[in-house]
């Protein structure tokens, strides 16, 4: 019945906080642009929800990040950015199921936190290959379908690749990886915004990611620290 219990039970004061300001934050934002477009305030309340919990090491943050990858892939095929909705859809979903099914196998003793990992050197150089082959293939099909900002958009195939490889492996990592994904996603969305004022609330929502992932990387050192 231990997996039952309320989750937010185990958010310490400064997480609370973190997790309602990236909640008002992104709510603010998405009552400022006047949309009946509910679908962005929803991925980004998702997606914020995830963090805080992946940012403590619990499985409950990969499942909301699978829902939140369905919701951002409906979101980016419809504003042309068809690599962030095969990113998510095609790899950042699976590779959150992949990351939950390996947090759920490995536990931090007898609790929901999951045990911080080190990396090898035959993952990191397997990583670095594969992310090589990922970026490549990705730039080639991203501009043979027309997608919108395709730099940035490759980048962002690149970060997030390498993101969803470090969560999987248990890596502090991680968060710094996704953090370099925020800011590509910002910049992305800063230009969708300035022809759609209704995807304002995705800025808001990265802006928001990129904190929570600062405090992911800085609290998994500190987990694996004590673990350790």
């Amino acid at each position: 019945m231990k997996y039952l219990e309320n989750p937010f039970k185990s958010l310490n004061r400064f997480e609370l906080i973190l997790w309602i300001t990236s909640l008002i934050v992104v709510g603010a934002s998405y009552l400022l642009v006047s949309t009946s477009d509910i679908l962005p305030l929803c991925a980004s309340l998702i997606g914020v929800t995830a963090l805080i919990f992946v940012a403590k090491g619990r499985s409950i943050g990969q499942v909301l990040t699978i829902v939140f990858s369905v919701f951002y892939g409906i979101i980016s095929l419809r504003n042309q950015y068809y690599g962030e909705m095969i990113t998510y859809l095609g790899m950042s979903a699976p590779m959150a199921f992949v990351a939950l099914i390996a947090w759920i196998r490995n536990p931090y003793k007898n609790t929901k936190e999951v045990k911080v990992n080190s990396i090898s050197k035959k993952h990191l150089t397997h990583m670095l290959i594969s992310c090589i082959a990922v970026t490549i293939g990705f730039y080639f099909i991203l501009k043979a379908i027309g997608n919108a900002s395709l730099v940035f958009s490759t980048i962002s195939v690149t970060t997030s690749y390498l993101a969803s490889y470090l969560t999987a492996l248990r890596s502090p990592y991680y968060a710094l990886a996704y953090s370099a994904n925020d800011v590509v996603l910002i910049v992305l969305w800063i230009i969708a915004s300035i022809e759609t004022p209704v995807n304002v609330p995705m800025i808001a929502c990265f802006v928001m990611f990129l904190a929570n992932d600062l405090y992911g990387f800085y609290n998994w050192k500190k987990i694996k620290k004590r673990q350790n």
